[in-house]
Order: structure tokens, then sequence, then C-alpha cells
């Protein structure tokens, strides 16, 4: 990764399912840029490992928290971590979540959508309540991971794109709330980043990889996919630079909402 002249060095910030995809992203660039960084993932061996390569290059500390983010009193726990650890929290960055296969709404029962608005929506919607005292000590800054088709919609996603309207909504909300406590509330809301998730959605063999890439890049005007890099990129330039923001959705989309198209 390319230096980022160690500018949100001393912060701390926490990263919601930091262990692989726009996760690991964010964990690289801030830790890259100085700032210390707890981030949390179910799979162990996952964030293990990503501490162990970020500080293995010796700018800001990494630390693992294994945490599922739909359980209240493991998010508490994630907080009291960083505080014991380092003091303060600076940043909090509402990454974690999951899209599940694409369904016609017949086919999600209520408890799934449920379940997902506990992972995707209710695990942010806590987290910035257990963090905000202490980012209202440090005037710090929020950064809620949403998502392209929260806004546009998408085929066969209904209940993930309610959790991300949700979300995108309610950071708005808060930002309102918090501008008087100088603690500022954006969003990010990524189109097509190259991720595990993005992987795991198109076929095992071969030539379905191939063609499901192809056909994934094509729905940029850039015609390519970002990168968990420039997702990381992002997220510091918004917590570090971009301090007359708030309230702000920041698409990464490579122009994919761009121009008319074929819809059916």
């Amino acid at each position: 990764m390319s230096s980022s002249n160690k500018r949100y060095e001393g912060k701390v910030t926490i990263v919601t399912g930091g262990s692989k995809g726009i996760g690991q992203g964010c964990v690289e660039v801030f830790a890259e840029a100085g700032s210390n960084v707890v981030f949390c993932a179910r799979n162990e061996a996952d964030g293990k490992a990503l501490e162990d390569r970020v500080n293995a290059l010796g700018n800001g500390r990494a630390l693992f928290v294994k945490c599922d983010v739909s359980k209240e009193d493991e998010l508490k726990r994630l907080v009291e971590i960083t505080i014991d650890t380092f003091g303060r929290i600076d940043c909090l960055i509402n990454n974690a979540g999951w899209h599940p296969p694409h369904l016609p709404i017949s086919e999600f029962s209520v408890d799934d959508a449920r379940k997902l608005m506990d992972l995707n929506f209710f695990s942010a919607f806590i987290l910035c309540k257990l963090c905000l005292p202490h980012l209202r000590k440090t005037q710090g800054n929020i950064i809620n991971m949403s998502s392209l088709v929260g806004i546009q919609g998408q085929r066969c996603a209904t209940t993930y794109c309610a959790t991300k309207g949700a979300l995108t909504s309610f950071s708005k909300a808060l930002a309102i709330e918090e501008a008087a406590n100088k603690v500022r509330v954006n969003i990010v809301s990524p189109g097509n980043v190259w991720t595990p998730l993005w992987r795991e959605a198109l076929p095992e063999d071969e030539k379905g990889l191939k063609e499901g890439y192809a056909l994934g890049e094509k729905q940029q005007v850039m015609n390519r996919f970002g990168t968990i890099e420039e997702s990381g990129k992002l997220c510091l330039f918004i917590a570090a630079d971009a301090t007359f923001t708030t309230g702000v959705d920041h698409i990464l989309s490579g122009g994919a909402e761009l121009g008319y198209g074929v819809k059916i």
C-alpha cells in the first residue's frame, strides 16, 4: 500500500467486520496512516492473521477482538477492550454486514428479515450508542457502511436494501443530533467492490467465474471493480481530512448509477 503520511497518527479506530473485504481495507489503510485499529469479526483465524500482518509493518497497532456484532453484550465488550487498551475512540467504522442470496420476497421469511436487520442495521445502531460518549470527548466521527442499492434498490434483494436504506437514513438523522457535540456522522455506499462476498456469489468453475467477473466489471462506467484499498482510503479521507462533512452519503461506485440502461 502507498504511503498515507501518518495523518491519523495517535488516533484510535474501531472497524467491525474487519477481517476481510472492505473492513480489511479499512484496517490496513488506517493502520498505515498511524491509527491504532481495533477490529472485530467472527472468524478468529482470519482476524489473528490480519492482526499479525498489520503489526509486522510497524505502523499503527492492530488489535483483533472476536465478536458477533448481532449480540449487544459482545459489542459492549468490544468497546470496553478498546477503552481499556487505548483510552479513547476517534473513529467508528460500522462495516459488518451480509448480503443474502438473491430471492423474491416470497422466499424470505419474516425471521430472515429480522435477523438481517439485526446484523446490518441494529449492530450499527447499538455500537453508535456505545461509542458516542467516547467520540464526544475526542470530537471524533462515525462512518457507516451502507450500499448503493440502499439508494436505488436491487432486484430480489428486498431485505438487504431495507437494512441499508435504514442505515443511510439513520446516519443522516444522527449527524443532525451529534453536530452540537462536534461528532461527524457520514456514510459510504459502495457499489461493486471486489470482496470475498462478491466472489462467493459467482460460480465455482473457471468459465462461470470469468463470465461473472466480466459482467460485474461492465456494471460500472469505469469498467472495473473497486478495491478494498480504495474503500479504506475513502474512509480515511472522511475521518482525517473531510472535517466540514457530515451527514453525507459518499458513493463509491465507479459510476454504476450513471446513465440509462436495460432494466428487464
